[in-house]
């Protein structure tokens, strides 16, 4: 047989049905040129430029080797030569390359074992698509797999390299292929690839990478252990004695399998104490999937939860399983579930209480498992007696009610929060921003948020993108913030004068980082005067 007698069609055999696909006799398998695109990415970023070419060199090596070897036995080679060529053509036959073969390069000495144009590489395509023009050669798996066909066939070995690339901006690749120790010592740079060896040194420098990262995971941890803002799990503030109670009911519901209803104002938190209750399950190692059932269409809403068939409505070319299917074995949480229209209530309530759903347009259904999690802001007591929401739906979802408490209603957490999105917000975008001053600490401890903890969350990151100092100040925060005065009080929020006294004395002490000096001198109080209220409040507080 020649190299040009090669045909895909008697190369290719599989079954039309689907299945192992063989090529030349040997398994073969079919990957998306894009995919293996981003998998050179993904090299890179992780391995670097270095690592990435070693490992993707040393594969093309190993697949060319290999085809080399089988295609011996496989095919009756009219001579050796046919043999050797057969390589190229096979690369061709395969959709990576098309291999035109040349003479060999004239003047040369001495001339190469073989020299190529290589048009139509698919390494040179994706690394364009991906990461751009390089300023070197980027054919490394297709130059890998010629290196080791060739070294098979010729008993010695043979390295390929490329003198001109697409992907670094010239017309053709163009490939010439010497024995090792032809080469220059201009090309040893390229050699390298073809050594074990150079996988070692990448695979030590990412070690070496993978520990420094430890090192400053575990340094920015002990920083944020010890700010003055007690951090519960989820990144819940637990400061305060109702937030307490909260994360502690939390932590208690989660180890059951009950359904939880998180009630609550727009932004105080719902779906992170939702995320923590399944955080904290047996569930944590599946899914948490959420839906703000106020934001999806009511005439999609049933499709979304409960999946649809192929062909159910006009768009629907295939099957679709719903949430409550991609929540299986999780945590589905329902945010704004006060949203749901009466015709969907119903066939909700049928799902929690079969743990099976139907998908639109079938007839079979299909067992479920799923802790479910429903959360809103509206009075559900009050839309029961409206009449517009089913009274067993509320009970079903109401086995364990947790209220998130409103900002206004945990001053406390004010600081401590703001503390952690501040830190948070200054690694994001990398500016040296510490804290607040004084003044800016009091404007936050007097607004009365009813954006809650998502408006403090955004007036933080807003101060810190603007301030000039190491410091928020007044001026850095919304005007509505730096203009705050104290929230009026209805009766029902009346607390007793020294329970204010207390909360604000602590408050401006830790706004100067525990410097009492400084908390007394603005107080316009005496030093004494603060240690003597300081020791009375440790004193009821046992602290």
């Amino acid at each position: 047989m020649r190299a040009a007698d090669l045909d895909l069609r008697e190369l290719l055999h599989f079954d039309p049905k689907g299945g192992i696909l063989r090529f030349g006799g040997q398994r073969a398998l079919l990957f998306d040129a894009v995919a293996l695109g981003i998998l050179r990415k993904e090299l890179i970023e992780a391995l670097g430029t270095t690592g990435a070419q070693g490992v993707l060199t040393r594969f093309g090596y190993a697949h060319g080797w290999r085809t080399a070897e089988t295609s011996k036995g496989e095919f009756s080679w009219a001579t050796e030569a046919e043999w050797t060529i057969g390589g190229g053509v096979l690369h061709t036959l395969q959709g990576l390359v098309v291999v035109e073969q040349v003479e060999r390069g004239k003047g040369s000495m001495p001339p190469p074992f073989a020299e190529s144009i290589w048009h139509e590489s698919y390494e040179a395509e994706q690394h364009l698509l991906h990461l751009g023009r390089s300023e070197n050669a980027v054919c490394w798996t297709l130059a890998g797999f010629a290196s080791g066909y060739l070294s098979f066939c010729s008993g010695r070995e043979i390295v390929c390299i490329e003198e001109g690339c697409r992907g670094k901006g010239d017309t053709v690749c163009r490939v010439v292929a010497r024995p090792a120790e032809e080469w220059s010592d201009a090309m040893a740079p390229h050699l390298r690839f073809y050594r074990k060896d150079c996988l070692d040194e990448a695979l030590a420098h990412v070690t070496g990478e993978l520990k420094r990262v430890e090192r400053e995971l575990s340094l920015r941890k002990s920083q944020l252990a010890s700010s003055a803002a007690r951090v519960g799990a989820s990144g819940v503030a637990l400061q305060s004695r109702a937030m307490q109670h909260v994360i502690d009911l939390a932590q208690r519901v989660a180890k059951v399998d009950s359904t939880v209803l998180i009630t609550g104002e727009n932004g105080v938190g719902k779906e992170r104490l939702a995320r923590l209750v399944h955080d904290e399950s047996p569930r944590a190692g599946g899914a948490f999937v959420a839906i703000n059932c106020g934001a999806v269409p009511e005439n999609l809403l049933e499709s979304e939860l409960f999946g649809h068939g192929k062909g159910a409505f006009t768009g629907a070319s295939q099957d679709r399983p719903g949430l409550f299917e991609a929540a299986n074995g999780g945590t589905l949480l329902l945010d704004e579930v006060g949203e749901i229209p009466p015709s969907m209530q119903v066939k909700l309530l049928r799902v929690l209480q079969e743990r099976e759903v139907r998908r639109v347009g079938e007839n079979k259904t299909r067992k479920v498992d799923v802790r479910v999690i429903a959360a809103t802001n509206r009075d559900l007591v009050a839309e029961v007696k409206a009449e517009r929401f089913r009274q067993d739906l509320y009970y079903r979802l109401r086995v364990i009610e947790l209220r998130v408490p409103a900002l206004r209603e945990r001053r406390e957490d004010i600081l401590g929060l703001a503390r952690v999105f501040l830190a948070d917000v200054a690694e994001r975008v990398g500016k040296k921003v510490t804290g607040f001053t004084p003044r800016a600490a009091n404007q936050l401890v007097r607004y009365s948020w009813p954006g809650n903890v998502r408006e403090l969350q955004n007036a933080v990151e807003r101060a810190v993108v603007l301030s000039l100092t190491s410091r928020i100040d007044v001026e850095d925060l919304p005007e509505e913030i730096g203009l705050a005065v104290p929230a009026a009080y209805s009766p029902a929020d009346v607390r007793p004068l020294e329970e204010v006294e207390r909360d604000y004395i602590l408050a401006v002490v830790r706004a100067n980082d525990g410097n009492r000096a400084h908390a007394a001198e603005q107080l316009k109080i005496g030093t004494a005067t603060l240690y003597r209220k300081l020791k009375q409040y440790e004193a009821t507080t046992g602290g």
